[in-house]
């Protein structure tokens, strides 16, 4: 085939590696990178002995290839230095590109394949260690099409439920939440875990104030209901509890009561507020609590009502009705 220009050359380069002479030895190995490599012919290759060029083929040729293995036309001896030998490849073919040699755009579109991927294409890749970025990208299959997205697009635009803060009681008569209650949340939900009252019989409780007030004792209705079963069986109970139920009292509301106090009792379970900032409405509340009754039953407890104000409560105390308790209290911010 002729050319306008210089005719292309095709074929990969390689220069083999370094070889040692051995005094009276003619046959050689080539290698590259440590593996025998076999040119096509003498004709492709450049040969540099003691500074010279061999002559490849013809009559007389300074050196034979078969294989891998160079033969000189005569023994080489101490002294004498292989400086080179370059493989100029197969012009009938392309063989196996050089190095570094093969760019974006000599790959077909589509032509990387799922089986060309290799299996830690994933786990070999660092690791994020925190929530992504906004703008850090995810692939997603849109109708057999791969398209990127943002994590901006997928994530929640608003946490639906946010911790906002965790107190833990050991040994204290009582646990305050005074910040972080305000507009931004529609409910208010604490979590209790673990909630161990020191003396036994009492009651774990609850109040709220106003502004910077200290003295909890807003108004409240409430109605409470509990169930119960003891462990030795004979049959349980389900009772509206009209002992500890209130209307338009300033107490503090049990939660759970007779309690307990062995180290292996406790009881747990949680309070949510509807909107306690609201200056419109009031606020109502409800919460269920499960645990070890002191009379050995197994004891549930579910108090509602509201509390009677339209000015934002901005504090909640929760205490032991007598003595400490220990245990763990969360606060979570909840967008309903």
């Amino acid at each position: 085939m002729s050319y306008i220009g210089r005719q292309p050359t095709v074929g990969n380069f390689q220069i083999c590696d370094a070889i040692s002479v051995v005094n009276g030895q003619a046959a050689y190995t080539m290698q590259v990178g440590s593996v025998n490599v076999i040119p096509q012919s003498s004709n492709h290759m450049i040969v540099s002995l003691n500074g010279t060029i061999q002559k490849p083929g013809g009559t007389n040729p300074s050196f034979t290839v078969s294989g891998s293995t160079i033969t000189f036309a005569s023994n080489l001896a101490t002294g004498d230095v292989i400086d080179f030998i370059q493989i100029l490849g197969d012009v009938l073919d392309l063989g196996v590109p050089s190095d570094a040699t093969v760019t974006t755009a000599k790959l077909a579109s589509t032509s990387v394949t799922a089986a060309k991927l290799n299996n830690d294409i994933i786990s070999g890749t660092t690791a994020l260690t925190a929530e992504p970025a906004d703008t850090d990208e995810f692939l997603v299959s849109d109708a057999g099409t791969l398209k990127r997205i943002d994590y901006s697009l997928i994530k929640s635009s608003t946490s639906q439920m946010v911790k906002l803060s965790t107190q833990t009681a050991s040994g204290d008569s009582s646990i305050d939440f005074t910040s972080g209650i305000d507009s931004t949340y529609q409910q208010y939900h604490f979590e209790f875990t673990e909630i161990n009252l020191a003396t036994d019989g009492a009651e774990f409780q609850f109040q709220s104030d106003i502004g910077t007030d200290t003295n909890y004792n807003i108004g409240m209705t409430t109605i409470v209901y509990h169930a119960e079963n003891p462990e030795g069986g004979g049959g349980g109970s389900f009772t509206y509890s009209t002992a500890r139920d209130q209307s338009q009292g300033t107490a503090f509301q049990d939660l759970f009561p007779d309690a307990g106090n062995g180290t292996d009792e406790s009881a747990f379970g949680y309070l949510r507020v509807q909107n306690p900032s609201s200056s419109t409405y009031t606020k109502n509340f409800m919460s269920r609590m499960d645990g070890y009754h002191q009379n050995n039953l197994a004891f549930s407890m579910t108090v509602g009502g509201f509390f009677n104000t339209t000015y934002p409560l901005t504090r909640f105390r929760f205490k032991s009705s007598s003595g400490n308790f220990d245990g763990r209290i969360t606060m979570y911010g909840v967008n309903a």
